[in-house]
């Protein structure tokens, strides 16, 4: 079984790129594990002001400390009418990281008075592939919508109770897993890389 290390110590994530990659898991004989296999490497502080730039360190980091193929994630909600903000700050919007309601009610304040035509947003998410031979690879993925005017649903975190998803009348909470796993930014940008994963094992 061939070892892939993703870049996270959060269980939950590992497990949804497992349920990402199933097939592509079935076919090379993948094993997904991730930092919490590896206790000793130190944690990497997301110095990028891009998605693609903090994905990009962690995964480069984990591959490096691991000698493994590292795979790594970094979202967030992207505003038009903001300029993309909150963007690679969306974690910490209100000012604490993880303060998923804080977060979201400061955002909702200061849309209060925009237009529903002009509410357009996404969720935005890079993947990265890090090799240990220092190869790089960078995909990603948008879930589009627009965003409510106050949250519904109970099925996610974050800023899901009020981008309402293109296509549906529901917000991306009141999504099942597997209605939000199909459609997800996370969900677009790995299984873009299941084609260099597949390239990566096959050359190997």
């Amino acid at each position: 079984m061939r070892r892939i290390v993703l870049a996270t110590r959060n269980g939950h994530k590992v497990r949804e790129l497992q349920t990402i990659l199933a097939d592509l898991i079935d076919e090379l004989d993948l094993e997904i594990v991730g930092m919490g296999e590896f206790p000793d490497v130190a944690e990497v502080v997301e110095t990028g002001v891009t998605f693609a730039q903090n994905a990009t360190l962690k995964a480069v980091a984990a591959a490096q400390a691991t000698g493994l193929p590292a795979l790594a994630d970094d979202s967030g909600l992207a505003v038009e009418v903001l300029g993309g903000a909150p963007g690679v700050f969306s974690g910490r919007w209100a000012g604490t990281h993880g303060q998923d309601r804080a977060n979201l009610e400061l955002l909702l304040g200061q849309l209060y008075d925009v237009p529903d035509q002009y509410r357009a947003a996404a969720f935005v998410c890079a993947a990265v592939l890090a090799l240990p031979d220092g190869t790089l690879v960078v995909r990603e993925g948008r879930m589009p919508g627009t965003l409510a005017r106050e949250p519904r649903g109970d099925n996610g975190f974050g800023y899901d109770p009020i981008l309402v998803v293109d296509g549906d009348s529901r917000t991306s909470a009141e999504l099942t897993f597997e209605e939000k796993n199909a459609i997800s930014h996370r969900g677009k940008a790995f299984r873009a890389l299941a084609a260099d994963l597949r390239k990566v094992f096959a050359d190997s």
